[in-house]
């Protein structure tokens, strides 16, 4: 595992010192490697968001589409066979 060192005015170690302990970290670096995780999962998201907001759009999800859904998670998820 890396190390890194920070610097940060007294009012935010304050902060930091009082999130340990108020929710039950063991290190100030358990809270910041917390924050930073949220924070790639944030990003992570987003980038899903922006390419699901960029692509064609899919079929409708309506009654019909759901109950498909279902109808294929009874059949252990094999698609319907056309006859």
């Amino acid at each position: 595992m890396g190390t890194m060192n920070i610097s940060l005015p007294d009012s935010l170690k304050s902060f930091v010192d009082e999130q340990v302990s108020e929710r039950g970290y063991g290190t100030s670096s358990e809270y910041v490697r917390e924050l930073i995780r949220k924070d790639q999962d944030r990003q992570q998201l987003r980038n899903v968001l922006l390419a699901g907001a960029s692509s064609a759009p899919g079929p409708v999800a309506d009654a019909n589409y759901f109950d498909g859904l279902r109808d294929r998670v009874r059949r252990g998820g094999k698609p319907r066979s056309k006859a």
